[in-house]
């Protein structure tokens, strides 16, 4: 599934549209991934003429700027944005192709997990009112994070990362890199932490966010081995400082962790 970084790199994918002015809309309407879309057979009329203005992106969201309405997307497991010639003829997988003055913006998802609506100016301002801040925004504070574990007591702090509506955009991986970071084990309770453990989190979660970005948001250039991302994927792996990984299911996904860095307490369930 994509995360912060990865929507972030294939958002940018259709800039060299953004000035350009709709000329034609092509979509496969019993695509899945218009599933939330109420009223797809006026896209093409809602779309037509229209002036491609801006992207945008929260975490796992993406959304573009039409005129004064949005077309919003998540792109699933699956879905990829890319730019096409102005002609280009849609192939099998490409459910969704906005044909510009000189180039296509094309959505492409083969399993067709992601979703896309549109949003008018009105409905968009009700939907981005309701977001929770960013990781790397200035609302993202130690005070905010230190209220929700307190309210997540006794979640693992795994898949307390993996809730969006604190923590937009993190996903397994991310996860995993922030607690290893961190050095907190991913079945540790939230509630368990110290001031001092609370505050290396916020800190690392933002770390990390940062650092994503830079790296995989702009080119999709590999992380360094010096990150635990190159080393989580599978079984046998060992983590930078030598020691053989571990790998369990955490909150119902699948996580890695190192048990020296992130070493087991009372509060990991037996989980070591």
């Amino acid at each position: 599934m994509p995360e912060l970084a990865e929507v972030a790199y294939y958002a940018k994918q259709w800039d060299a549209g953004i000035g350009q002015h709709v000329t034609k809309v092509q979509l496969h309407p019993e695509a899945r991934i218009f599933r939330q879309a109420d009223n797809l057979a006026e896209w093409t009329d809602l779309l037509a003429g229209r002036r491609y203005e801006e992207r945008w992106t929260h975490g796992k969201q993406m959304a573009f700027r039409f005129g004064k309405g949005w077309l919003w997307g998540h792109l699933g497991m699956t879905g990829k944005l890319w730019m096409a010639e102005r002609d280009h003829v849609p192939e099998k997988h490409d459910h969704l192709v906005i044909h510009l003055t000189r180039h296509a913006l094309v959505v492409t998802d083969p399993r067709m997990f992601g979703a896309w609506r549109w949003l008018s100016a009105s409905a968009w301002a009700t939907h981005e009112a309701g977001l929770a801040p960013p990781i790397l925004s200035d609302a993202f504070t130690k005070g905010l994070l230190n209220d929700f574990l307190k309210r997540r007591a006794r979640t693992p702090l795994k898949a307390l990362l993996l809730q969006q509506e604190r923590f937009p955009g993190i996903g397994n991986w991310m996860a995993d890199e922030i607690l290893w970071r961190s050095g907190l084990h991913p079945n540790r309770q939230a509630g368990s932490l110290s001031p001092k453990e609370s505050g290396l989190l916020w800190q690392k979660c933002r770390l990390v966010a940062r650092q994503a970005l830079r790296v995989i948001g702009t080119d999709w250039s590999t992380p360094p081995n010096s990150w635990l991302f190159n080393h989580r994927w599978k079984d046998g792996g060992q983590c930078p400082c030598g020691t053989p990984l571990r790998r369990a299911s955490v909150g119902g996904r699948t996580t890695c962790w190192c048990p020296r860095c992130q070493p087991a307490t009372t509060e990991t369930d037996g989980l070591t």
